[in-house]
Formats: C-alpha cells, structure tokens, sequence
C-alpha cells in the first residue's frame, strides 16, 4: 500500500518543540532498564523484551512525565477533552529526519479502558464498577529511550522548547547516564512458575462455573435468535498481590513475552499486560488492525510437548469454527475502517496466519486503509470513535454485542479489552488491545480472560479456553508473591 506524505495543521497556540536525539553505543539489559524505569515517577515500557522484534521493532522506556491527562467515571465529553489535551503540543517541522522510520518521539503513553465505548455508542451502563478506576489516563513524556530490535541499537530521544529550564542536549545526556546505569545493573531474574500447576482456589472468581454455563446458553440463545453472530465473553480473577507490579511484568517478559506488552504505573495503580494483539497502528496516513481469532495452547516442556503441539497447531489450521469466526472479525473491522478510509483503500494486507506464541497458537490477519484526514490534529479523536473498542473483543454486530456482554458480564472490564500505547506528537499511533492484562489496584492484581461464543461453541471447551489463557497470567502472579513470601521466611501455602 502506498504510504501519505501529510503535513498536520495545529493550533498556533501550542508549545513547538524542537526533537533533539542521538544514537547510544549500549550494551544495556532491557531488564535492568526496565527496573530502573519502574523505579521512578510515572514510569511507562512498551515492549522491553525481544518479542518486540517483527512487530513494532521499537521497545520504549519513558518516566517523570511532563503532564498527566484523565478522564474519570461520571465525567462528559471525553474527546473533547482529550483533543484539547493532544492539542497542546506539537512537532516543529524539521525535526526528527535522522531518526529511523516508525521509532517513538516522545509524546503520549497510556490506557483507553473498555468502557471508553459507551461514550461512543448507547450501551447500558448495568455492570459493576467496582475497580473505579479513570476511563482515559496517559502521560505525556518529552524523553524517552528507545531500542531498534532491527538493527540492535539504541537512541534516546528528548523534546526542546524555547525557554525550558532544560535544554534537549541535557535531557539526552540524562537519558546516557540511565542507559550507562543499566549497563552496570543485574538484570531482574523472576521466579519460575508453572502454569499447569496453578492453584486456581488462590483466586478469587466473578461468576462461578454454574453462572458462566448460564451465560453461554443466554448467548447461544440470542445467536439462534438472530440477534448477534459472536459474542466475546469473558470472567475475571482476582488474588492478593503484595510484591512491586515490576516483578510481574519481568516475569511475563521472561515466560510470557509478546510483542505488544506494556507496563503503566501511577501512585494508585499499575497496569502489566502481555498482550500480543495489536488494535491499531497509524504511520504516514494509514492505519492498521490486527484481529485475533482462535487460540490451542502450546506447551513450552514435558513429556509428548512437540507431538501435542504439532496436533493443536494443526487443528488450530483446519478448524471451520476458527475460520469462521475470523472471518467474521475481519469483516466487522473492515466496516469500522469504512468511516475514517479513503474508499477503495481498505485491504486485507495478511490474510489468515497461525502466529506461534510462548503459551498459545493464534490465527490472526491484518487489515488497512490510507485515512481521509490524516493532515487532521483530530484524527486520532475520529478515529478512536470508529473502531474503539476493538471488534475481536466485542463479537458482530459490535453494538448488540457490547449489549449482551453488559448484562451477561457482573463486572465492568476497565482496562481489560481497551487498549495500551503510544499517541506520538508527530501523529503516529501504536495501541494493543489488552488482553493478558492484569490490573494492580489496592494490593490486588485483577486478571480477565475470555473467547469468542458461535452458535456451534462447546460451552466446556469455552470454559477450558478461558482456564488455560488465565493459568499464563496466574502463575505470574503466583511466582512473584510467592518469591517475595519466601524472603521473610513465609511458606506460600
């Protein structure tokens, strides 16, 4: 697909800033990095592991942000808000021309919470909120560290206004001292933990077996009836966490890796996901979707491991119910691309692939259309309101289906199935959507798992489904506590 050469127009009000960035002779470990990060205000990872590499090939490091901008439960008007906040500051036009292409140059980093969508669409508003948290909460960072996982390198990056107390040249050698720092650093060892042996009574449930059948044949019920095609329907655990959430997103990285993880912390909550779905991406005018649909587990050791993987890869290829259900994805996301694209525009660019994962198989595809407005200061605010949230997490159609999983669902998802990323201040835009995500709030860490219902679903091979994606996130949360009980002396049981 071509790419749009496009010039953004902003208000004249907003602060210019000059990009100032260098390239870094390192030979850092994402980890130790990663701690040192953790360990500041406000601090925000996207990637930090070699999953990274094929993806988005940038991992980004950021912390002490410049500005905090939130929208919280009860509030109005959530995208006026947000565009005014985007639209403060801006890129001079001659910056950045010796970064390599698709690299981050500062700018925004957060979460939009899944019930962002019913600012967007009329859906009831039935479902606990028991989490509280903001709907919209990103950070605004004039620094950052970057790596190249292409061509193994690192930058640091700074913004520069005029009549700053801190000149760019300054903030980038603050950026090499961090990086030198974790050069001498240990990187962070997590402790192991084994997914098959998950204590699932540790943990505590939103609905029981007994509800989660119900809701099935509720769904099946509305699917028979016409009403929906899919639905995505899911349920959330809950334990104790009593350890720093950087240690969970090490453990991920080390056992769990993916290509869109991501780490977000503020003083009353972190967010650690090991998403590997991207929801979109916007680079010179076009944007991107990558929808999942189908998962089969896949076992990193043990005894008959490639024989049960080869079986599990093969049936994830040949199953109709998968395909089916993509293409049903696919679909609903070409429709939403259809508001914001430029007509004849939209592709499938990657048809139905089986991707290989530490944990899972996936089928996933991509979709992509060149915008209409992308010289727009508002696009990300148009397009937000076309396709948030994203289709694989809601069902087809996408409005009923929000609907449904509301009344069937007891507990608002919050930052589960909304998205985590980037907004750059030179218009590009990386978000996940976020699945195998945990929230840590109040010494708890809450983790939500979920698939996609059909009419010919097999309501135990649903719930199976849902074990064996929670089991990933669980015995993360279970190795850590149990690693920091261990210190003082304390059996974990």
């Amino acid at each position: 697909m071509s790419r749009t050469v496009f010039k953004r127009v902003f208000d004249k009000r907003s602060v210019q800033y000059r990009l100032c960035s260098r390239r870094v002779r390192a030979s850092a470990d994402m980890s130790a990095l990663s701690q040192l990060i953790s360990e500041k205000k406000t601090p925000a990872i996207i990637g930090g592991n070699s999953a990274r590499a094929g993806t988005e090939d940038f991992s980004i490091w950021a912390a002490d942000a410049k500005e905090t901008f939130t929208f919280g439960p009860g509030e109005r008007e959530p995208f006026e808000k947000l565009q005014s906040a985007l639209n403060k500051y801006r890129l001079s036009d001659d910056s950045g021309e010796d970064l390599p292409k698709g690299v981050f140059r500062c700018g925004w980093i957060g979460y939009f919470s899944y019930e962002l969508g019913r600012y967007i669409e009329k859906i009831p508003a039935t479902t606990a909120d028991d989490l509280g948290l903001g709907l919209i909460r990103l950070y605004f960072y004039d620094r950052a560290i970057c790596y190249d996982h292409s061509e193994n390198t690192w930058w640091v990056i700074a913004l520069e206004a005029q009549g700053e107390s801190e000149s760019g040249d300054e903030k980038l050698a603050g950026l090499e001292r961090l990086l030198t720092e974790a050069e001498n650093a240990a990187p962070a060892i997590p402790a192991a933990g084994s997914i098959e042996m998950v204590d699932l009574s540790k943990f505590r449930c939103n609905m029981t077996r007994c509800d989660y059948f119900a809701a099935i044949k509720k769904i099946k019920k509305y699917i028979f009836d016409g009403d929906v095609y899919q639905i995505n329907f899911s349920q959330r655990f809950e334990g104790d966490y009593t350890v720093p959430a950087i240690d969970l997103f090490h453990w991920e990285n080390k056992y769990n890796p993916s290509g869109f993880s991501a780490y977000i912390a503020g003083d009353d909550l972190a967010v650690v996901s090991a998403s590997p779905e991207m929801f979109i991406t916007i680079r010179d005018g076009v944007i991107s979707t990558k929808p999942i649909k189908g998962t089969r587990p896949r076992l990193t050791c043990g005894p008959g491991a490639k024989q049960i993987n080869e079986v599990n890869f093969a049936e994830l290829v040949q199953s109709e119910k998968e395909q089916a259900e993509l293409n049903m994805i696919i679909d609903l996301e070409r429709n939403d691309l259809a508001r914001i694209c430029k007509p004849g525009t939209r592709v499938v660019s990657q048809p139905r692939t089986i991707e290989v994962y530490p944990t899972v198989f996936h089928a996933v595809a991509m979709v992509e259309g060149e915008l209409k407005d992308a010289d727009s200061p508002s696009v990300f605010c148009d397009v937000l309101k076309a396709v948030f949230p994203g289709g694989s997490i809601t069902g087809a159609p996408k409005i009923r289906s929000m609907e449904i999983i509301d009344e069937l669902e007891p507990t608002q998802r919050s930052v589960y199935t909304g998205s985590i990323g980037y907004i750059g201040i030179d218009g590009s835009v990386c978000l996940n959507i976020a699945i195998r995500t945990v929230i840590i709030t109040d010494s708890t860490a809450y983790a939500q798992t979920g698939g996609g219902i059909v009419a010919d679903s097999d309501p135990q091979a649903e719930w199976d489904e849902t074990i064996t994606k929670a089991r990933a996130l669980l015995a993360g949360i279970t190795a850590v506590n149990k690693k920091a009980l261990n210190k003082n002396g304390k059996s974990f049981s």
